[in-house]
């Protein structure tokens, strides 16, 4: 099983690359632990299908080894059950729980956000990690300042809802939004322990 803090490290592994990709440096990338390096002149078409090969075009080489490399950790990670995916968006769990303002903070030093399903495919991918987890876990979503009226936490209105029967039935008391082992939403305090889901 893959530690939090090896997942934490990938993923900012992964983010540093892109970084390093995105500046345009072109400069060589030492393997990841554990991978394969590609050859030093340049990539085999087998890893890359798409690949050209332009000899002067050191970007493209480093962008494939990237999209490679990435390829093959959200591989490992699917397969020891730590990421789903849903509408663009990568959701992660380590299974760690905490409050939601604590969750915030992870979240931030990760470079991602709390889940937040804006249609069924993400509520989903999200409900994956708490029936895997057999707990609930808070959603990117707070009450506003009139009661049972909820907002995704950018302050835009929500397009999506999967509120269980009854719900939200606060009345301005549970400002949070945790989700249910069968997916449904209930209104709740932000003070309990909850799973850690993200989403990239």
């Amino acid at each position: 099983m893959v530690s939090p803090q090896l997942f934490h490290k990938v993923l900012g592994v992964a983010f540093l690359l892109l970084l390093h990709c995105a500046q345009g440096k072109a400069a060589r990338i030492p393997p990841l632990p554990g991978f394969v390096d590609l050859p030093e002149d340049g990539i085999n078409k087998a890893y890359c299908p798409s690949f050209l090969p332009l000899a002067d075009n050191e970007m493209e080489d480093i962008t494939c080894l990237l999209e490679h490399r990435i390829s093959r950790l959200e591989g490992v990670l699917h397969l020891e059950k730590k990421i789903t995916a849903s509408g663009g968006k990568i959701f992660a769990s380590t299974g760690e729980k905490a409050d939601f303002h604590t969750i915030l903070t992870k979240y931030r030093e990760v470079g991602g956000s709390i889940a937040t399903p804006r249609n069924p495919g993400e509520n989903d991918a999200i409900l994956y990690f708490v029936k895997n987890f057999k707990t609930y876990t808070y959603l990117g979503m707070k009450e506003s300042i009139v009661p049972s009226k909820f907002h995704f936490l950018d302050g835009t209105q929500l397009s999506y809802t999967n509120w269980h029967l009854n719900e939200p039935s606060g009345r301005g008391e549970e400002k949070c939004v945790e989700m249910y082992t069968y997916g449904t939403w209930n209104d709740k305090k932000c003070n309990q322990n909850h799973l850690i889901v993200c989403q990239f």
